[in-house]
This record gives C-alpha cells, sequence and structure tokens, in this order.
C-alpha cells in the first residue's frame, strides 16, 4: 500500500519529469533543430522553464508545498498554449495572431514530425502539471 507522502513524491516526480521534458524538448527545437521560437512560443518558455527548477527542488526536498506557486505558473502557461493551439487549428482568426516579424505562431514550422504540433505538445504538458498539482493540493486538505 502507497502512504501519502510516497504518492506526493510520485506526484512531484511526475510532474518534474513532465516540466523536464517538455524544457529539455524547446531547447532541442531551438537549439538543435535551428527553430526560432514565435512570440506565443517565447511566452509558454518563460512559464515553463521556471517550473523544471522549482518541481526539480520540489521533488528533491519532497516539499508537495510547491503546488501552491507552481499552479500558477502552470496555468499562464497552460493559457497561453491553449490560445496559441487555437490559433494553429485555425479557431481563433488569425487577423488577431500576435506574431509580428519573426517566426509565425501558426507556420508549417510548429509541427514535428510532420504532424505533431508543438502547441499540442505544450498544452498537454501544462495540463499534467497542473492536473498533478492541482491533485497535491487536494490531497494536502483531505486530511
Amino acid at each position: 500500500m502507497i502512504n501519502r507522502m510516497n504518492l506526493a513524491w510520485s506526484v512531484l516526480f511526475a510532474t518534474w519529469i513532465v516540466a523536464l521534458v517538455a524544457t529539455l524538448g524547446a531547447l532541442f527545437v531551438g537549439e538543435v533543430l535551428h527553430q526560432a521560437p514565435c512570440y506565443l512560443c517565447w511566452h509558454q518558455r518563460a512559464f515553463m522553464f521556471p517550473l523544471a527548477v522549482v518541481l526539480g527542488i520540489a521533488t528533491w526536498r519532497s516539499d508537495a508545498g510547491v503546488a501552491v506557486y507552481g499552479l500558477p505558473l502552470s496555468l499562464i502557461g497552460w493559457l497561453i498554449a491553449t490560445t496559441h493551439l487555437l490559433l494553429y487549428w485555425n479557431v481563433i482568426p488569425r487577423t488577431i495572431e500576435p506574431c509580428g516579424s519573426g517566426p509565425s505562431c501558426t507556420g508549417n514550422n510548429m509541427a514535428i514530425f510532420g504532424s505533431i504540433p508543438l502547441p499540442l505538445l505544450s498544452f498537454l504538458a501544462f495540463t499534467l502539471i497542473a492536473a498533478g498539482l492541482i491533485t497535491l493540493i487536494r490531497g494536502r486538505t483531505t486530511t
């Protein structure tokens, strides 16, 4: 039987791995594949990169209290990723696309392996992290 402390650590570890993979993936796309990030990608990175560090430290210290300050970071990143994904899928008209000069937020280079949209991967990562942090908050309040 898994006790509450082990479960909290497992959730912390899982959220950290998601944030770490997302961060390393963003760096790989930018530095190895030489794809410049678009305007919305920069903003998503601004919220994902700190999560990789903060969740890593929280996992090492077994500090489930990270959920209180990690959740706002993940939710703001999730909102940006959702907007980006809706733009990519043409749900939001491109006339309000925030990208000016520079890489397009909806161009062909916004997909890896030819078919997996980068905004979708970001959306999924922020969703998983937020869900994990909400689980931690609920676990702390139901004792």
